[in-house]
């Protein structure tokens, strides 16, 4: 699944360690859903999506 997850937390300035720490996740787990490898689970989606203030469709597109 194709998502906006880096670029979004890229605008913010974090790194992936400050997004884990954010979302009780670790930084492994962040790298694998920027690239793709993981899907995130419902509840960790709305995390995301209220952490950059948007949809989660905005942030990831199942096509």
């Amino acid at each position: 699944m194709k998502n906006r997850v880096r670029e979004c937390r890229q605008q913010t300035g974090w790194t992936q360690q400050d997004l884990a720490e954010r979302l009780g996740v670790s930084r492994q787990t962040v790298n694998a859903i920027e690239t793709g490898k993981y899907d995130p689970s419902l509840p960790l989606a709305f995390a995301l999506a209220a952490l950059f203030d948007c949809r989660i469709e905005d942030l990831f597109d199942p096509s």
